[in-house]
């Protein structure tokens, strides 16, 4: 923890620590007895003997502020507690699963929030008869509806993040996302509105002990002192002053705390030392290869469509995709921004967001032990045990696939952990060398640390090193060069070709719309343009003889030597909700003719390695 954030969390912690101390000491503490009554020394000024002066009764005040802190505090923090949990259940249950989860969950308590407050607490109050008991149940019940709106808001927010997806990608159960995902990055709001429920509880538990239906006298509370104080307010003043100033005192500490404590324990608000004195020995892992299945095939698509409800009608980013890789193979999947790259990809791993629907198609994936699933027919169960072990998928941006709030080693662990029955510390040990086989350096201390302690190259390893975790047959890459610069992006390119050639038999999947990436690291390429694949082949024979327009014009566009100008593909991507008829380049491209643009013409397979969608390919050989 940082000095500055310690320095500013000491004070109102010592000052919030202090009241609650001085409370729960009240028992063996020089006090008198809260309820003894003296009537000859009744509204008796403050002196030497009775500091804060004598009630109404002849009971000592200072005693009484004291003993009160017990009632208010207990009743406060007991009820803001008990709607904290369930109310963060709730919301994060329906922000997660939505549907008809969402409606059980946060819907209903949302109903409690139609009632006044004041009126709600009466009501139980009038019920369950006045008591700090009944108080504290009247107040969780009053105050959970709340926890769970900013529990579910969160919740969603955080939701299609991408260190959210990744962990699903990981293979993470729903109730591990949610408590060591989801939550650590929701609970400083949570943390901001426990204090503001506190200090509201206080408030309504000193109103409702004034009004009589709070705790029972003559135990003392300060709504109690509150209200025998206003009858005297002429003669003894200072009898409202002290429960009023002890009142205020702690709800305004209590609200510094819960905020200072928001800062220091989001890590993205601050930076956090690595400790110099640990250090852990960065041994490389050694993983046993997978064994090896006699399927030529490790992975095939075949007429993969997508859907997306809209107004103007349903739109379709994915149409008829069918793909292949064999073990040992790298498939680069290639397109302009919008052609569908990242949604087959994310369809293989049953990714795709709430909105993507699937309409046909089949995606057949051979394991280590020969089985071959249909993963479109599979539920999440056993999805979930595909991913992060069999399948795993590598993300574009690495700063928004890793989570903020925990440390990288231990996001590496996580993902062993989901899939292998280790403890915490092989878990931890078997991530440093990860780590430091994606060539992280230092990886024992770069292990402690959070992702933004690390640059954007050593986060890519650090996604990587969580992908390759489990030694994964299958690895999706989308895109995971695009936010380096080119020297790092070199540095990926080569620890990835690196990896697959240790490990023997992983395939990969690398998306990408950089060209000159695709003819370093891939075996054959899938060229795709608006959600279909225009060509597919061997990389350097699609390279030297491309069969559609499309990839003719993807291969000009790239600058080469010294040429002073770029070729620009004309025209601009049409909008999916409005494609030309026929071939859906042709209004782009410079071989269309009329019978271009009456029939969408098939993938048409030239041997036994190529295909494309072009009815003129032999023209253009």
């Amino acid at each position: 923890m940082a000095w500055r954030g310690t320095r500013r969390l000491a004070v109102p912690f010592l000052v919030v620590g202090g009241i609650i101390a001085v409370a729960l000491a009240a028992p063996v503490l020089p006090l008198g007895d809260p309820v003894t009554i003296d009537v000859s020394a009744r509204l008796t000024p403050p002196s030497a003997a009775h500091w804060l002066g004598q009630d109404e009764y002849g009971r000592d005040v200072l005693t009484r502020i004291v003993w009160g802190a017990r009632a208010s505090l207990a009743v406060s923090f007991l009820a803001a507690a008990i709607a904290g949990v369930f109310g963060i259940i709730l919301g994060l249950l329906g922000g997660y699963f939505r549907g008809v989860v969402e409606i059980l969950t946060v819907r209903s308590a949302e109903a409690v929030l139609c009632f006044p407050p004041l009126l709600l607490a009466l009501l139980v109050l009038t019920l369950l008869g006045p008591g700090a008991g009944t108080l504290i149940v009247a107040l969780s019940i009053l105050y959970a509806p709340t926890y769970a709106r900013v529990a579910y808001a969160e919740t969603l927010a955080a939701r299609n993040l991408d260190y959210v997806v990744a962990q699903e990608a990981l293979g993470a159960r729903s109730g591990r996302i949610l408590a060591r995902t989801v939550l650590p990055n929701v609970a400083p709001p949570l943390l901001v509105q426990f204090s503001l429920t506190v200090a509201s509880a206080m408030v309504l538990e000193s109103g409702l002990s004034f009004l009589g239906l709070g705790v029972v006298p003559p135990e003392p509370s300060w709504g109690l002192m509150i209200r025998g104080a206003r009858s005297t307010m002429d003669q003894a003043p200072w009898l409202l002053l002290w429960p009023c100033l002890a009142l205020t005192g702690t709800i305004v500490a209590l609200n510094l705390l819960c905020d200072a404590l928001r800062d220091v324990l989001d890590p993205r608000g601050r930076n956090v030392t690595a400790n110099p004195f640990r250090a852990l020995t960065g041994n490389l892992l050694s993983r046993t290869s997978p064994p090896q299945v006699s399927k030529p095939e490790l992975l095939r698509v075949d007429g993969l469509t997508l859907e997306i409800a809209a107004e103007g009608g349903a739109i379709r980013p994915v149409r008829d995709v069918s793909l292949s890789v064999a073990p040992g193979e790298t498939l680069a999947v290639v397109g302009e921004s919008g052609s569908g790259k990242t949604l087959t990809g994310l369809a293989v791993m049953g990714l795709l967001p709430p909105v993507v629907e699937i309409v046909s198609g089949e995606v057949h994936y051979t394991d280590r032990t020969g089985h071959t699933y249909d993963l479109m027919r599979l539920d999440d169960a056993a999805m979930r045990g595909l991913r992060g072990d069999e399948i795993a998928m590598v993300f574009q941006d690495p700063s928004s696939s890793l989570n903020p709030v925990h440390r990288v080693g231990d996001q590496v662990a996580e993902a062993i952990r989901a899939h292998r029955n280790v403890s915490a510390a092989e878990a931890w040990r078997q991530a440093v060398g990860l780590l430091d086989q994606v060539g992280l350096p230092d990886a024992a201390r770069r292990a402690r640390a959070f992702p933004h302690e690390l640059s954007g190259g050593q986060q890519q390893r650090a996604v990587i090193a969580a992908a390759i975790a489990n030694g994964p047959r299958l690895l999706i890459a989308d895109e995971p060069t695009t936010a380096l610069d080119v020297t790092i992006q070199a540095q990926i390119l080569a620890l990835m070709a690196g990896l697959k050639h240790q490990s023997g038999g992983m395939g990969m999947i690398f998306v990408t719309h950089n060209l000159a990436v695709v003819s370093e690291i891939a075996d054959r390429v899938a060229v795709m343009y608006i959600g279909e694949v225009v060509e597919e082949g061997p990389v350097d024979q699609v390279f030297a003889t491309p069969r559609h327009p499309y990839t003719i014009a993807l291969i000009e566009s790239v600058p080469e030597g010294d040429d002073d100008r770029l070729s620009a593909i004309p025209g601009t991507v049409p909008p999916l909700h409005d494609l030309p008829p026929g071939c859906r380049f042709a209004p782009r491209c410079g071989f269309a003719e009329a019978a271009c643009t009456t029939a969408d013409p098939p993938l048409e397979r030239i041997d036994g390695k190529r295909s494309t969608r072009c009815r003129r390919w032999r023209e253009l050989a």
